[in-house]
């Protein structure tokens, strides 16, 4: 079996005596979407923030290819080709659409001494990022983040962490405050991230969006992993909010065994 992009095993995080994940074990595979769900508190954005750099693991181990990394910051996580997408994504609102796309990362003009960005350069690339993400409208590079709609400027921020060689773009509650064209335009650009060899992690409190787009869907529970397994193409929603909802860990296995017989 192949080693999967991510591997994250028996992760711990406590704050004092709260321990927001218990062994978590967690993973995704090469050009893989994989919808992470759970009630609120159930430890999803705990895990993506330990994934993510943002914060430090009490204990348990993290790969990435099979190689054991440490994650002490935000930084670290993106050089090992994770990038994380919040709703907004930090996005500064009154700078250019080319100008986020390289926020720190901007092109330099020769000569490299004189610290001039090259902003032919960065124009250039945002008109190909946006007509690859899927932006049909000839929206000018040089237009502010702030004239978008909430859908544009998701896009603006998938087509970042795909410009810059993302091995895992991580979605937190990208559909999150959006009109149904706008959410069905972001799903597609989840879509085609995968089709350019990304893998994602999507974390919504909408089931429909997640079996929309999803791979695999991964359920947690009480800072644990209970079901890591679930096929959306043999599984119901309602089946999938059985397992979320708490049931024992052999009403989840029987739950998901009786979905993937109801679906061949």
């Amino acid at each position: 079996m192949a080693e999967p992009l991510i591997r994250m095993e028996n992760i711990r995080k406590s704050y004092g005596r709260v321990q927001a994940l218990v062994d978590a074990n967690f993973h995704v595979n090469e050009k893989e979407i994989v919808g992470l769900l759970g009630d609120n508190g159930a430890g999803k954005s705990t895990l993506i923030k330990v994934l993510s750099g943002a914060v430090p693991l009490t204990s348990g181990d993290i790969y990435i290819r099979g190689k054991k990394v440490t994650l002490r910051s935000t930084s670290d996580a993106i050089a090992h080709g994770i990038e994380t997408i919040y709703q907004d994504s930090a996005l500064v609102t009154q700078l250019s659409i080319a100008r986020n796309l390289f926020l720190g990362r901007e092109p330099i003009k020769q000569p490299r001494f004189l610290n001039r960005m090259d902003q032919e350069a960065m124009n250039a690339v945002a008109r190909d990022l946006l007509r690859q993400v899927g932006i049909t409208k000839n929206i000018p590079p040089t237009t502010p983040i702030g004239s978008l709609s909430g859908g544009e400027r998701q896009a603006v921020a998938i087509a970042r962490a795909m410009h810059f060689d993302s091995d895992l773009i991580i979605l937190d509650e990208p559909t999150n405050n959006l009109g149904v064209a706008e959410t069905q335009g972001v799903l597609s650009f989840v879509r085609s991230a995968r089709d350019s060899g990304h893998s994602c992690i999507f974390i919504a409190h909408n089931i429909h969006h997640v079996f929309q787009v999803v791979d695999r869907i991964v359920v947690m529970r009480r800072g644990k992993v209970v079901a890591d397994d679930i096929d959306p193409k043999k599984t119901t929603v309602a089946e999938v909010e059985r397992v979320i909802t708490g049931m024992s860990d052999k009403e989840i296995r029987d739950a998901i065994a009786d979905g993937r017989e109801a679906h061949g």
